[in-house]
């Protein structure tokens, strides 16, 4: 018996473009169509677009994200928006300022990146794809637009400019359309259990703050976070002390482990490296075990505060390097195998 449903599940599909454009198509139980077209067609019901504010053209820019939306609202798929709020890969060990915005001074920069918000979320809604939920950063954890929104540095812990600049951004957030979308902050660590004390200081000092959000999303790579006993402690604490929806915006399970001379490097390496490995082994009926189990602990939040899950480049198989050059240290995550045949994980987003 399938654990059941959450309310949203879907995918980060923003690669897809640039993995089309390398040759690749997808197919499922015999039909071959555009990736979101498949997951849709077994249950997905949202897709995670990320947007970077000057990248290189192609390279998870505004023109690339309103492309896939549309694609995505013609398949029945509601669109989050994932605003790096800067040139490149922003998390928790990076978050650098775009050029353009360096050397703003923090009321200049908030300033910016309220319209910044405000002026994407109307790209959207002029496509004819309004944004159903948007998220303010990725991986926030030590904050955002560094160094003036740098949390954490060797002189200690500063929250002024960070709190600033997330302010501004949810201020853009409900000015961009006559119907805001939900907000997300965004943190990683999902499953280092009882919130761990990084997430737990972090949302309580937005909690004094009182930040105006809507949703507590965090990352959860086993490989690198922790067990799903881990991460239903963390979902469990955060649910209850907030009382806000929490959801599990990026997440990814081998399905297998590279073998001698495959081209890496890669992420997970060893089964040494899945806390549950004994329960899911890096297979494909491992990985749909896995996903099913993550199912059942989102269930299981009190409240029923658990919002869902979202798989983090599903379709992500060789081919499409982590930049325009490299190679994709994710392609034994993907929920697709090399040929881009569906695995039996894709059967986490329905019934």
């Amino acid at each position: 018996m399938k654990s059941p449903i959450p309310p949203l599940r879907g995918a980060d599909l923003s690669s897809a473009l640039r993995a089309e454009s390398a040759g690749q198509t997808y197919q499922d139980r015999g039909r071959r169509a555009p990736v979101e077209r498949l997951l849709a067609a077994r249950g997905a019901n949202v897709v995670r677009l990320r947007v970077w504010v000057h990248p290189s053209p192609g390279d998870n820019d505004l023109a690339s994200a309103l492309v896939l939306a549309r694609r995505a609202h013609r398949a029945g798929l509601s669109v989050l928006l994932d605003l790096h709020y800067s040139d490149t890969w922003a998390d928790n060990a990076h978050q650098v300022t775009p050029a353009a915005w360096a050397d703003l001074d923090t009321a200049a920069l908030a300033a910016t990146v309220r319209a910044y918000t405000r002026d994407t979320l109307r790209a959207f809604a002029a496509e004819g794809v309004p944004v159903d939920l948007v998220q303010i950063g990725n991986e926030v954890t030590n904050g955002m637009l560094w160094p003036t929104g740098r949390i954490r540095d060797a002189d200690g812990e500063h929250w002024e400019g960070f709190l600033e600049v997330l302010r501004a951004g949810l201020q853009g957030a409900t000015e961009g359309t006559s119907s805001p979308p939900r907000t997300l902050v965004h943190v990683d660590k999902g499953g280092s259990g009882a919130a761990g004390v990084d997430i737990r200081a972090f949302y309580d000092r937005l909690a004094g703050a009182r930040i105006p959000f809507d949703v507590m999303a965090l990352s959860y790579y086993p490989f690198w976070h922790g067990s799903l006993a881990a991460l239903r402690d963390d979902l469990t604490d955060l649910a209850t002390r907030y009382r806000k929806d929490v959801l599990v915006v990026e997440t990814a399970y081998p399905w297998k482990l590279p073998a001698a001379g495959e081209k890496g490097p890669f992420l997970v390496t060893d089964a040494d490296q899945l806390p549950d490995g004994d329960r899911f082994p890096p297979t494909p009926q491992g990985q749909a075990a896995f996903f099913d189990a993550l199912r059942g602990v989102i269930a299981r939040v009190p409240g029923g505060r658990g919002l869902g899950f979202l798989a983090w480049e599903p379709g992500w198989v060789p081919g499409v390097g982590w930049d325009f050059e490299g190679v994709n240290p994710y392609s034994n995550l993907t929920m697709f195998d090399w040929s881009g045949t569906g695995l039996p994980s894709l059967s986490a987003f329905g019934g």
